[in-house]
């Protein structure tokens, strides 16, 4: 227990930590987005600069000329009460930002990174088991194709052929408008059909390298004792592969598929920007281009806190699967 606390106050130091640095890094990026704004507004309305500029911030509750000191006292009393800051541009908290775009990103990269483990974890197995064979170069090839495409590219890619060519799939969204919201047929096949080519994408990107991963854990499973022990046996060669080693090489998997689940609440910035998809990827993206360092900073620590308590589970995880890992204090 003396451990697990001590770990859990290690990740609590890391999140504060974090939080600082991202709070003092976001201020220091090139660029103030009252100032474009402001811009904005005299381009548009022919207003003075000083006119343009008080406007804007009679709109937001941010000062950027209040003392950074007093703005990173306020900061942190806000994350003490669990709110995240406020967003610019949409002029809500970054958590109401969050409650309504985390439910589409977790839709879409669960199903996807468990479709890609999957295949990935089953695909490492089979080039383990039956090596020189070839689908043994073909996996490599695969991943090494996805390892030097960057997803948007296959996000464009899918984009162009299904959705732009030949109208399968919308080109945006989540769902229809005109669907009514709601737990019917209708609205789940526009859901669906809306997270096909997202998911697809994120699939395709990363099934390879689960396929590589879980080779390599395999092969070093192969030497081990107990699996010539079950080939002497006569064990059926596919039960040896599963059971014997497929169990003993997804352990060291663990972790990674962790950091991954948490990991995936950010979603992918390009992914969802491509496919216009409503999940904390586009609204980080948006964060980006318009310099809502209000909504970036809260998007980036609540995707940081997710990573470190999801490597943290982890650990504790994988000494609960294998009795020979233990933690240290």
């Amino acid at each position: 227990m003396i451990t697990i606390a001590k770990r859990v106050g290690v990740a609590l130091i890391t999140i504060f930590l974090i939080a600082t640095l991202t709070f003092f890094l976001v201020r220091k990026t090139p660029g103030d987005v009252m100032q474009a704004w402001a811009m904005d507004i005299v381009e548009t309305y022919s207003m003075t600069y000083e006119d343009a500029l008080a406007f804007v911030k009679s709109m937001y509750s941010y000062d950027p000329d209040q003392p950074v000191l007093e703005q990173y006292i306020a900061y942190i009393s806000g994350l003490l009460r669990g709110d995240l800051g406020q967003s610019f541009i949409y002029k809500v908290s970054v958590n109401e930002v969050i409650a309504q775009a985390l439910p589409w990103t977790v839709f879409v990269t669960s199903i996807s990174l468990l479709l890609s483990f999957g295949i990935g974890m089953l695909l490492g197995m089979i080039i383990a088991w039956k090596r020189k064979t070839i689908l043994d170069p073909i996996v490599t090839a695969y991943a090494s194709f996805t390892g030097a495409t960057p997803d948007y590219v296959t996000a464009l890619v899918l984009l162009i052929i299904f959705s732009i060519n030949l109208h399968i799939f919308p080109l945006k969204g989540a769902y229809d408008a005109v669907v009514p919201v709601g737990f019917t047929w209708p609205f789940i096949k526009s859901v669906l059909w809306h997270a096909a080519l997202p998911i697809t994408a994120y699939t395709f990107e990363s099934a390879a390298g689960w396929a590589l991963a879980m080779k390599g854990s395999a092969v070093s499973v192969l030497g081990e004792d107990y699996i010539m022990a079950a080939r002497a046996r006569g064990l059926k060669e596919g039960r040896i592969m599963t059971r014997y080693m497929g169990r003993n090489a997804l352990l060291p998997m663990i972790t990674g598929l962790a950091i991954a689940l948490g990991s995936m609440v950010g979603g992918s910035v390009l992914i969802e920007t491509i496919f216009a998809y409503p999940g904390i990827g586009w609204f980080f993206g948006e964060a980006l281009i318009k310099r809502d360092f209000g909504m970036l900073q809260g998007l980036f620590l609540f995707l940081a806190t997710a990573v470190i308590f999801a490597n943290l589970a982890a650990d504790l995880l994988y000494t609960r699967l294998d009795p020979r890992i233990k933690l240290e204090g």
